[in-house]
């Protein structure tokens, strides 16, 4: 009989702290997190669109301008983040930031430049890779997927 009073006590206790935690936990500003992650990921997009249509009228293909467009982004992306430029961006833009492919950039810069105080190669060079080198893994492998399931039935 103790020992149910006990746990029902403990449940009392449980339930009442978990409302405590819910009166003074703060609100986040869903409103205002998603307008920023609209602005700053349409920014990026529009940067991106911009370059895409500059090497346009320098007179590159579509399929050439899409992928030096997407080389100077991954370089826009890894230079900013070298700079500390990117961090503040994403702090404001949230998943704005994150999800085009300077995010990505991001991702592998930020984890190597983690371990600057290791060196070039043993700390940047090898880091870099650990956010990386499972998605190109990943990547690789479902492409040869893709390509050979495309190849067989067609």
């Amino acid at each position: 009989m103790e020992q149910q009073v006990q746990q029902s006590q403990q449940q009392y206790l449980k339930q009442k702290y978990q409302q405590m935690v819910k009166a003074v936990k703060p609100k986040p500003p869903i409103g205002r997190n998603a307008f920023w992650a609209f602005v700053v990921g349409g920014a990026i997009c529009a940067a991106a669109q911009g370059v895409l249509l500059s090497f346009k009228a320098m007179g590159l293909g579509s399929d050439n301008a899409a992928a030096a467009t997407v080389m100077v982004m991954v370089f826009a992306g890894a230079l900013l983040t070298g700079l500390g430029v990117y961090d503040s961006l994403a702090r404001i833009g949230g998943a704005g930031a994150i999800v085009p492919i300077t995010g990505f950039a991001n991702s592998i810069v930020a984890s190597g430049m983690e371990f600057k105080h290791e060196g070039f190669v043993a700390g940047i060079g090898s880091r870099m890779f650990t956010v990386a080198g499972p998605v190109l893994v990943y990547g690789f492998v479902i492409s040869e997927l893709i390509g050979l399931l495309a190849y067989y039935f067609s």
